[in-house]
């Protein structure tokens, strides 16, 4: 009988790795879609796939996860922010449960994001996900380095956004896992949207392209 073979595993190419960009609906009336493309690309991250879309509720909404721990944790970093300030969650938000809390906020985040035109992009290069996230900043403008584009362009804040019943108005979404961006680039583009090409520069800065 002939050996059975095992398929090779295909190698990857950690040059290669994509993660999602979306230019919200601040950075987009403000004007800032170029900048924001800018940063990336100065970095020597590749620009693989880019539109500007009017997202409907529906596609929102399955764009954020809809896990329940997932929710819980999002309701608990708005607990964690009042709390922390000394101020009683209960008063300003009308509950002190994270669940219920975390269904608040992300309720205000389809809203948000529906509300106008966005700019979503795929993003490719080295540790693309989390270089992505460094160049962004912290969700949190106010924590976020002088020289990221949310310490560079936003002031807001979840304790205002909370209290206001609204999203963070923090300039752009970027994946936030490997795992999380496979979702959203399906979920945002189909595979003939998505180009590859040769940026010159790579030739200096890797040896090769």
């Amino acid at each position: 009988m002939p050996k059975k073979t095992t398929p090779k595993k295909k190698k990857l190419n950690f040059r290669k790795e994509r993660t999602v960009v979306l230019v919200k609906p601040d950075g987009v009336k403000r004007g800032l879609i170029g900048e924001v493309i800018n940063r990336f690309e100065r970095r020597g991250l590749k620009i693989v796939a880019l539109k500007m879309v009017q997202p409907t509720r529906e596609h929102i909404d399955n764009h954020y996860p809809k896990d329940p721990a997932w929710i819980e944790r999002l309701g608990q970093k708005g607990l964690d922010t009042f709390n922390g300030l000394g101020l009683d969650p209960e008063e300003y938000l009308g509950s002190k449960n994270p669940k219920k809390l975390g269904k608040d906020v992300r309720e205000w985040l389809v809203d948000y994001l529906c509300s106008s035109p966005v700019v979503a992009m795929i993003i490719e290069g080295v540790d693309a996900v989390s270089m992505v996230r460094k160049i962004s900043g912290t969700t949190k403008p106010a924590e976020a380095e002088v020289g990221t584009i949310r310490g560079d362009y936003s002031v807001d804040s979840p304790t205002a956004a909370n209290t206001e019943k609204r999203a963070i108005y923090n300039i752009v979404h970027a994946s936030e896992t490997p795992a999380e961006a496979g979702h959203e680039i399906e979920h945002w583009f189909s595979p003939e949207e998505i180009h590859d090409y040769i940026r010159v520069d790579h030739l200096a800065m890797f040896g090769e392209i």
